[in-house]
């Protein structure tokens, strides 16, 4: 067994090129682990558990190659693969073009080149985001902020310049937008339709626009805001900006607000601004004794005469004894995890969590304890200097293989999203894992989001998903009741 182990310090590169580098080495021939990542916590704490030592001094602005080979020469064809990749990642190319061939390097020159853009969409790293929004602000731009890990007092005084300039600002963590029928972000593939949406949560727009497609409907604009613009401490800057500009749309003749449990008091001043609007506006505030996404969907197609959700279900082709023991979720949308939570938790209580539903139900930094608990991957703290895990969904199914050999998993619940932005064939990878269980192995249910106009295929990966002995569910909410049932025995 061969290894190298290298820190190239001031050496960056985004965390998706890094992806693909670490996959291109961990394919050559006799590599057995590799990670190529910049030396975050994160990743210099998954170096630890590959069984290296940890480099002196690094830091998130460093680059970590690890390698581990069956022999010399396995680990000098990774160490070759290494190079080839990290040259492709920065477009590989060294000739000499004109200057209408240079990309432009900042968002004021791409501005000054596109003069009839109205949108930027910022994808930096967090710290770096408040002054690429600030040049679009200043050039006359509406913003998306893709980045995650911006600061809050950045985030704030971001909104209050687009408020003086009379422009939108969505995030950031705006993972999800749809503007005049435009995707951005992580986009599900929808009709058009009477509804529009503003956002603070990606995969809960993502779960209400799917739905809404499933029934026959569809969306003008969804408008993402950011999952922290419903906290006392934004104040709802973004939300109250983006219902006007809905309410001032023609084609849109309802609005649904969606967010995960957003501040009391910010809540109920965006009951009271909307109740002041001529559009009808449906609040789907997440939280308990409160709808839930599949129930907020169908109250809004109600309300235009439509009728509601029907949940769709793919029944397994194999299936798994009933056994005793907890509810585990792996989750790659944050908001998805809330909903189910708060469903699990009314009937099996306490949930850990490294989103808690309560401050005591919180999981330790290793994301471990017994009974019930529920991950959201995509969380900040899991995704820096790490692709999201829609798009790189490596570490949650290391954790379900883990979870599908413990006897102390009753049922598994995850989901899956598709839609552009998301992995290829996100059902490929859970379909591997599950299908390499034994035959002891837990009940798995799955909610699928998605809808039949994504380019992965909507039945095609939940055909997938049950082949391997999962459930399916497009219903989120339908997908954690079943969970529940399956852990109190009542429908096993």
């Amino acid at each position: 067994m061969s290894s190298a182990l290298e820190l190239r310090r001031g050496t960056y590169r985004d965390s998706v090129s890094l992806m693909q580098v670490s996959r291109a080495v961990s394919a050559a021939d006799g590599v057995t682990k590799a990670l190529v990542a910049m030396a975050t916590e994160l990743n210099v704490g998954l170096l630890a558990g590959m069984g290296f030592p940890t480099p002196e001094g690094a830091g998130p602005n460093d680059l970590l190659v690890a390698i581990r080979a069956d022999d010399d020469a396995a680990l000098a064809r990774g160490l070759e693969v290494l190079e080839e990749a990290l040259v492709l990642s920065t477009g590989g190319n060294s000739g000499i073009g004109s200057a209408a061939d240079v990309p432009p390097r900042t968002i004021r020159t791409a501005a000054n080149a596109t003069p009839d853009a109205t949108l930027a969409l910022i994808s930096v790293p967090g710290p770096h985001a408040f002054a690429e929004a600030t040049d679009a602000l200043e050039a006359g731009l509406d913003v998306m902020i893709f980045s995650d890990n911006v600061p809050v007092e950045h985030e704030i005084r971001l909104k209050d310049l687009g408020r003086e300039r009379g422009l939108l600002v969505m995030g950031p963590d705006c993972g999800t937008a749809v503007v005049g029928g435009v995707g951005l972000g992580f986009a599900n593939t929808v009709r058009s339709g009477p509804i529009g949406i503003v956002a603070a949560s990606g995969t809960g727009s993502q779960e209400l626009m799917s739905l809404l497609h499933e029934a026959g409907s569809g969306i003008s604009h969804c408008l993402g805001v950011g999952g922290r613009d419903l906290s006392e401490a934004v104040g709802a800057r973004s939300t109250l900006q983006a219902l006007a500009m809905l309410d001032a749309d023609p084609a849109t003749e309802l609005i649904v607000v969606v967010s995960k449990p957003p501040a009391a008091a910010v809540a109920a001043e965006v009951e009271r601004y909307a109740a002041s609007l001529a559009t009808p506006v449906q609040l789907a505030f997440l939280g308990r004794g409160r709808d839930d996404l599949t129930a907020a969907a169908t109250k809004a197609l109600v309300a235009l005469g439509r009728e509601g959700v029907q949940d769709r279900t793919w029944f397994p082709e194999r299936t798994f004894p009933p056994r005793t023991g907890a509810l585990r979720g792996l989750f790659c949308g944050g908001t998805l995890c809330d909903e189910a939570m708060i469903i699990a938790a009314e009937r099996l209580g306490p949930i850990a969590s490294n989103i808690p539903l309560e401050r005591d139900w919180a999981l330790p930094g290793d994301l471990r304890a017994p009974g019930h608990l529920m991950i959201d991957f995509g969380d900040d703290g899991l995704t820096a200097g790490r692709p999201h895990p829609m798009i790189d969904p490596s570490l949650r199914l290391d954790r379900l293989a883990e979870e599908l050999a413990s006897p102390a998993t009753a049922v598994l619940l995850l989901d899956v999203v598709l839609g552009h932005g998301a992995h290829a064939h996100p059902a490929a990878g859970v379909a591997e894992v599950l299908s390499a269980a034994g035959p002891d192995a837990p009940a798995v249910v799955i909610s699928l989001c998605g809808t039949d106009l994504d380019p992965q295929g909507l039945d095609a990966q939940a055909r997938a998903l049950a082949a391997a002995g999962a459930e399916v569910h497009l219903s989120n909410a339908e997908a954690a009741r079943r969970a529940v049932a399956i852990v109190e025995g009542l429908d096993a």
